[in-house]
């Protein structure tokens, strides 16, 4: 499948993101940089990582010499909470080390540590995506009510919620409360939330003949879930970015939604 083809989500802005994206977390140095260069070739046209992952300059480069053009890249960075005061300096910072005019998404990573500071890093995110130094800005693990207190000082809603996500982490309402505010849920560590040997996971797969793992990915694509898979073997990083040539029925994403419950 062309990775033109492959779904997105559609961020405030007109901005896209593809609903399958890369994960780079403990993906450093020379390993990491080979697993993003794996990963573009691959297919994947998204690649999240973050301050705090110490990677960023091994992110960039990859990209670089992916020979992908810049716009064909959807490139997510987030703040850490220890950064909280010093925004416009850390996504500055960030830029210069993927060597990027702009991040497509830029998170804040963890809601800070004092609630005080909550709305004043939510302004200074908004005021980044002002500046065009990122086409959308949201938020990473942070709960309902704390989006919530984000869109009322601001009107502006967080574009992305980057939470924990997985079949046995589904939680219908949670789901909801994102779609209901117009944020885009994207999961991380589904496979780490999962057990990839569940019967009901291994039936499914074998009626596709694909893996547990494959089924897991496509059900967060069958929901318009962002998922974010990390690896830095070859081999997986290609069977997790092959999950375009099959489906789900409604009846299999019940089955895997009820593992939630």
């Amino acid at each position: 499948m062309n990775h033109s083809d492959h779904p997105t989500a559609v961020l405030p802005g007109d901005v896209r993101i593809p609903l399958l994206g890369f994960g780079t977390w403990q993906a450093t140095g020379e390993e990491g940089y080979k697993a993003v260069l794996a990963a573009l070739d691959a297919g994947y046209r998204h690649i999240d990582t973050a301050t705090m992952y110490g990677n960023e300059e091994e992110v960039g480069r990859a990209i670089r010499e992916s020979g992908l053009r810049r716009e064909d890249v959807f490139i997510t960075t987030k703040l850490p909470p220890e950064r909280v005061g010093r925004e416009r300096e850390t996504i500055e910072e960030s830029l210069r080390a993927l060597d990027v005019d702009y991040v497509d998404l830029w998170l804040v990573h963890w809601p800070p540590n004092n609630p005080g500071d909550l709305i004043p890093v939510w302004r200074e995110m908004l005021a980044a995506r002002d500046a065009k130094l990122a086409r959308a800005v949201g938020v990473s693990n942070f709960s309902t009510a704390q989006i919530d207190e984000l869109i009322q000082a601001t009107e502006e809603n967080p574009a992305v919620n980057q939470i924990k996500w997985g079949p046995r982490l589904y939680d219908r309402q949670r789901h909801a409360e994102h779609r209901d505010r117009g944020v885009v849920l994207e999961g991380y560590s589904p496979f780490k939330t999962t057990d990839l040997s569940d019967p009901v996971l291994t039936r499914i797969a074998g009626a596709h003949n694909v893996s547990p793992a494959q089924v897991v990915l496509r059900w967060h694509l069958d929901h318009e879930i962002v998922a974010i898979p990390k690896s830095v073997t070859p081999e997986r990083i290609r069977a997790n970015a092959d999950i375009f040539g099959f489906s789900l029925t409604a009846e299999e994403m019940r089955d895997i939604d009820a593992l939630g419950s």
